[in-house]
């Protein structure tokens, strides 16, 4: 038995939302000859701050009604506005795209069959003999949508050590606990079997004594009792228990414990959101803010309880008692409040937390009483008292009416909606950076509103922080109070649209509360590092399983946009035929049950090198690295030297898996992993290590926000996803190269936080068709992302505006390379005419950032034929 590994405290520990979807030159040129690419040190667990690819394939997934493929059955989240009514008729993106992106798809499991007839090796008393429950020819790839929680990089392995831990492609998971399942999960009312020995769960592949009921546990392969439970006459009645059918398995206890209790959307119960407002901003700002808040307020179920507390050089708790007329309390900004002035608050006449059905006048009138910033002081220099405003809003929902939800359905959540930096009171800093004492003003400040989040997760409550307007926030001080309580720190333009729809998805994100991840696997297979939004726990297994070897991760939250990126090594040449991995995931679910979500995966393993590699998923392998380069870039000289290492890890693998060009000494990349390339170039050069972020501040949110997303948006913000308006409104999927800037055309650019519509300047020029196919886009752009969190900008523009450049800038510079490379990557350019292409031709600008293939030559490597 392996032992123990010992962590450091901190790790990194990011679920689904929307649907998403879809390389060069073979001249030789000098000697290829890579260095041998060495990882960067770092810790196994380190927190984040210390979407499909352009490939096009055909997907599984069904078509929705509006012809856009979807992934998962998630309940509908508030969608922003729908698209501006123009004059001319409007034609719907109603029709499937023309070429279809590929899925990613999970791990995949075998369909349960008949129990085997042969007996297991090693186990029989002549009558009763161990029967595996699942196929043993090694290809558990039928079910492919049993377990969507979980997406390898591979699904097989290789017996190798030295090939199989190879650092520049490595092997891992991506693991969702909180994402709803396709169709819903086996439940079941029941404890758990678990091994007397390591603490793993029974499930599907583990081998059962039919006489006596004892199965083999696959992760230490000991022998364990079932209480009679897995006694049978057949194998086949065995299928009847689910966790011998089903890969992934919830088995729930109810808070009432009524046999058979199955909770139903009536018995939902919402936890509290106390709002945190910004009452320091100018009249453009507040208004745009007004109308989200007013938005929000409608979206919310009735029976929800809200609050509502506002900050400058004050805090304001508004009573929510009074009718429609907007009352409230002050409390001093300058000092965090006393016992006895919130017990005051606490047990005064005043009402602080209502449900919406009996508070939405009086929130209303709340929000149109606020009035804009009347001194004549820059948005930088005014006093906001955020830590208070944050300390009162914990007490709030802790308070009288906060005993009422003791036990919720879900964290309890706070929103702060600010528009600037935290200037006033504890946890603030100085207006100014020039200030002499600011970089250790700065360092107290982190530590408090780290010790702030800390407490509110105590407390079980969530921070999420939504910024918006032209003021900087200071995101160093306000993120670890964020990440600490398990929320977010979100940026926006303004208080428009974008903003109050993060507004409503902030608030039904939840998927449960108090949740614990562990991750099993066979002796031969070890976790080294976990990202995402967690920490190291402690647990007590130890009493219970001598020995427990797994690692446990606390989440701060259970969301169904986030997962954990879960890193895996070999410890050693494998002689077994099959490995096995299991995930573990206890959390309380928004109908106050506790639940056990049991999820197995066994992986054939393998000699062949060329099986391994067709077994990779280059999406998922190419997101796994990107999660693991971002930990490293905290900072833009950080990113630059994170873009080199990627250059590293292309060379690095032609050298291990890629073939020798005949009659030379070049390397041709592996074929198996043609997408990987383009995917890792986007990477480079796209804004989370390029150079297209301008300030250092969105390039911390938004790697925070990777290290932490799920699968889908993680993919689309690493490589965006293209989509080309053609006539009747469908959409054809095309590479995200600049060749796609057709003048006669309007395209869809997918970039995870920002979606960009473009328009070409003919189409432009035509006011009806451009009019109808702009409604179009944005109809598309809107149900692309409509389960997203964050919600993405939506921004359009024309051919030849400035702001296009955002648009360029996210493109691959194909019109660098020779005709007959544009075409092979590019097909699309086969259906325009001679005329056609010089007009596109003459339609670029110059400049000296390389095309793909030009940076895959510059590495001496050959970039597979795109498939």
């Amino acid at each position: 038995m392996a032992e123990q590994p010992n962590f450091p405290a901190g790790y990194t520990v990011g679920i689904t939302p929307s649907t998403p979807e879809p390389p060069p030159s073979r001249r030789p040129d000098t000697k290829l000859s890579p260095p041998p690419f060495t990882p960067p040190p770092g810790p196994r667990f380190a927190p984040p701050n210390q979407i499909h690819s352009p490939s096009i394939k055909s997907s599984q997934l069904p078509l929705s009604g509006n012809g856009i493929r979807t992934g998962s059955p998630l309940p509908h989240l508030s969608t922003p506005p729908g698209p501006p009514v123009f004059s001319s008729p409007v034609q719907p993106a109603a029709v499937p795209f023309r070429t279809s992106p590929a899925t990613p798809q999970p791990v995949a499991f075998s369909a349960i069959p008949p129990l085997s007839a042969s007996p297991s090796s090693g186990f029989s008393d002549g009558n009763n003999e161990f029967q595996r429950q699942v196929s043993s020819d090694g290809d558990d790839m039928s079910a492919l949508s049993d377990a969507p929680n979980v997406l390898l990089s591979a699904r097989k392995v290789l017996k190798q050590k030295k090939l199989m831990n190879v650092p520049s492609l490595g092997f891992g998971a991506l693991v969702s606990p909180g994402r709803e399942v396709l169709h819903g999960p086996q439940i079941i009312h029941r404890d758990p079997h678990r091994c007397q020995n390591c603490g793993a769960y029974a499930n599907l592949y583990c081998n059962i004594l039919l006489g006596s009921g004892q199965w083999q546990c696959v992760i230490c392969r000991n022998l364990n009792g079932s209480e009679g439970e897995y006694i049978s006459p057949t194998k086949d009645q065995l299928l009847n228990l689910p966790e011998l059918a089903f890969p992934l398995v919830d088995f729930i206890q109810t808070a009432n414990r009524r046999p058979g209790f199955i909770p139903v959307s009536d018995s939902r119960v919402s936890a509290p959101i106390v709002l945190v407002i910004d009452d320091s901003l100018d009249e453009p700002h507040l208004q745009h803010l007004q109308s989200s808040l007013h938005a929000f307020m409608d979206s919310l179920p009735p029976t929800t309880r809200i609050g509502i507390v506002s900050y400058g050089r004050t805090v304001s708790v508004y009573d929510l008692s009074e009718g429609s007329i907007a009352s409230a309390d002050l409390l001093p900004g300058h000092v965090s409040p006393s016992q006895e002035s919130l017990k005051q608050l606490a047990y005064g006449t005043g009402v602080y937390l209502s449900p919406v059905h009996a508070s939405l006048p009086v929130a209303h009138s709340i929000f149109s009483s606020l009035r804009p910033f009347k001194l004549n002081l820059p948005e930088a220099s005014r006093d906001r008292a955020m830590g208070v405003a944050i300390e009162v809003a914990l007490a709030v929902i802790q308070g009288p009416s906060g005993e009422m939800t003791k036990k919720p359905g879900g964290s309890s959540r706070v929103i702060v909606c600010a528009g600037g930096p935290n200037t006033y009171g504890p946890g603030s800093v100085p207006h100014s950076f020039s200030h002499p004492n600011y970089p250790h003003m700065e360092k107290t400040a982190v530590k408090w509103m780290d010790n702030l989040g800390r407490e509110a997760h105590r407390r079980n409550t969530v921070i999420d922080i939504l910024c918006a307007g032209t003021c900087p926030v200071r995101v160093p001080i306000l993120h670890p109070l964020a990440k600490s309580s398990g929320g977010v720190l979100v940026l926006h333009d303004d208080f428009g649209e974008a903003f109050g729809v993060n507004l409503q998805r902030a608030s039904t994100r939840a998927a449960g509360s108090h949740g614990l991840m562990e991750v099993r696997c066979s002796d031969d297979l070890s976790v080294t590092q976990v990202i995402g939004p967690g920490e190291e726990a402690v647990t007590d297994n130890h009493e219970a399983f001598k020995n427990d070897n797994s690692v446990a991760i606390q989440m701060l939250s259970v969301e169904e946009t986030q997962c954990f990126a879960v890193s895996i090594e070999t410890r050693g040449n494998l002689k077994s035929d099959f490995v096995y991995l299991q995930f573990g995931i206890l959390f309380s679910n928004l109908y106050q049950a506790d639940i056990t979500r049991v999820i197995t995966v066994r992986l054939q393993a393998v000699d062949s090198v060329a099986a391994y590699l067709d077994s990779v998923n280059d999406e998922v392998a190419a997101v796994l690295i990107a999660k693991r380069s971002l930990l490293r870039a905290k900072n833009f000289n950080d990113a630059i030297d994170v873009r080199k290492t990627v250059d590293e890890r292309i060379k690095d693998i032609t050298l291990k898996f890629g073939s020798q060009m005949p009659k030379s000494k070049l390397y041709q990349f592996p074929k198996e992993l043609c997408n990987l390339p383009e995917l890792l170039f986007h990477l480079r050069r796209g804004p989370l290590l390029g150079s297209i972020l301008g300030h250092e501040d969105e390039r911390s949110v938004l790697r925070d926000i990777f290290l932490n997303a799920c699968f889908d948006l993680s993919l689309r913000m690493v490589a965006p996803r293209c989509l080309m308006h053609r006539e009747g409104g469908t959409f054809e999927e095309l590479p995200a190269h600049d060749l796609v800037m057709q003048s006669d055309a309007a395209v869809v650019l997918d970039h995870g936080t920002d979606v960009f519509i473009w328009l070409g300047a003919e189409l432009a020029a035509q006011e009806g068709k451009s009019a109808a196919a702009l409604a179009a886009c944005r109809t598309l752009a809107e149900e692309l992302t409509e389960m997203r969190f964050p919600a993405p900008r939506i921004l359009a523009f024309k051919e030849g505006s400035s702001q296009a450049r955002y648009f360029v800038s996210r493109l691959i510079p194909a019109h660098k390379d020779p005709p007959y490379e544009q075409e092979a990557r590019f097909p699309q350019l086969r259906t325009l005419s001679t005329e056609q292409r010089t007009k596109l031709k003459s339609s670029f600008i110059h400049f000296d950032e390389p095309s793909f293939c030009e940076w895959m030559r510059s590495l001496k490597v050959l970039a597979p034929e795109p498939s």
